[in-house]
């Protein structure tokens, strides 16, 4: 309806159509809300980044080396089965440790030589005394032939690579472990795990040294105090191994000392010069050795050893060190027989040295080691060396 206010002068007023008049801003911006909020309650809610593609799930099991479990596999012999129902404690199947009852009081003669590696290339080596290969005596729990035959030496050894033949190999024996706290846990930081430790059997913290080394991937021995020429006047230590006593007394005194640490795969003499002349008290000695599955090492100190062929006639695994790195204790000395060391591997195949955790002896050999592959020789672990008895 036309008045004086809505339509001044006279004039009619002209309506605008209906789509002209809608308030496209406020609705195009509701559109625009409306969509946000929805893009956004699908990225909080969905969150999938894959934009809807097909995808599937599975758990992978990993054990504390972020290994997984279904990538490692071990070698190891079938173990028999045995039962005992008076240890409801022990998981079935799995072997109790055996009562004790020395190798030569169940008429036991060292089995042939059969190799069964237990430990696997880049797996942790055990640092507790496997069953099947360890029993129970009063001298604490000492190594054993297993049922399946397999040895401590083989069960307890370094795996080694496989390596050309032609490829001059070197061993070294580090003893006198176990005793000085410094020098034990000096040689743990400096020596590569192929260096075999040699541990004496007197030290206070055994147990924790020995778990320090085999974490650290070592290979062990025993070292065995045996009678030398001036004995009493230089003494090996308590239990020592003499020609002056019956058969009897020293294996109860090797039982003694085989007791104090777990984990090796043989004994090495400490000292020894008179005993391991005398074919009678070593043959008694390495008899005990070879039927509990270990291995000899005679330490090179004395030219009278008749170890060699005392093991061969008892069919115990042997080795003998070539070279006694630190007989004299100075730097030139000890790179001499270093060279000397390098000189007969080259030459033979195969070189054995033993030494000691002096300071300056781990000062040179911790240099030595590192330049050693690049002048085109190998260290090993002594087992990887060893000639079976038999």
């Amino acid at each position: 309806m036309a008045d004086d206010l809505n339509a001044p002068l006279g004039l009619t007023p002209t309506r605008k159509p209906l789509w002209r008049r809608l308030p496209f801003g406020l609705v195009g911006g509701g559109i625009l809300g409306v969509v946000g909020i929805v893009l956004g309650l699908g990225f909080a809610f969905l969150r999938d980044p894959t934009g809807g593609e097909p995808i599937g799930s599975a758990k992978i099991e990993r054990a504390k080396t972020g290994i997984a479990r279904s990538d490692v596999g071990v070698a190891e012999a079938p173990r028999p089965a045995v039962t005992d129902p008076g240890d409801a404690s022990r998981p079935a199947g799995e072997p109790a440790l055996a009562d004790a009852k020395p190798a030569t009081d169940r008429g036991l003669e060292p089995m042939a030589p059969r190799r069964v590696p237990e430990a696997v290339e880049g797996q942790p080596l055990s640092t507790q005394p496997i069953a099947r290969v360890s029993e129970k005596t009063r001298f604490g729990t000492l190594p054993r032939l297993a049922p399946d035959g397999s040895r401590p030496l083989d069960v307890y050894a370094r795996p080694v690579p496989r390596r050309p033949q032609s490829t001059p190999r070197v061993v070294l024996i580090v003893g006198g472990l176990g005793i000085s706290q410094t020098s034990t846990q000096e040689a743990l930081r400096v020596l590569a795990p192929d260096v075999t430790l040699a541990f004496a059997p007197y030290g206070a913290s055994l147990d924790r040294w020995v778990q320090r080394a085999r974490s650290d991937g070592h290979e062990l021995l025993l070292q065995i105090p045996m009678e030398p020429f001036d004995y009493p006047d230089n003494d090996p230590g308590p239990h020592t191994l003499v020609t002056s006593v019956g058969a009897d007394v020293n294996l109860e005194r090797l039982q003694t000392l085989l007791g104090r640490l777990t984990n090796y795969v043989g004994v090495v003499n400490y000292m020894g010069a008179k005993y391991t002349a005398d074919d009678t008290a070593l043959g008694g000695t390495l008899r005990e050795i070879g039927g509990r599955g270990l291995l000899f090492v005679d330490d090179g100190s004395s030219s009278r050893s008749q170890a060699e062929s005392v093991a061969r006639g008892a069919r115990t695994p042997f080795a003998r060190a070539d070279v006694v790195i630190d007989a004299l204790a100075r730097d030139d000395a000890i790179e001499a027989r270093l060279a000397q060391l390098e000189q007969v591997a080259r030459t033979k195949g195969v070189a054995v040295a033993t030494a000691s955790a002096l300071p300056i002896t781990l000062k040179h050999v911790e240099r030595w080691i590192k330049s050693l592959e690049g002048r085109g020789l190998v260290l090993v672990p002594v087992s990887a060396v060893i000639r079976d008895g038999g």
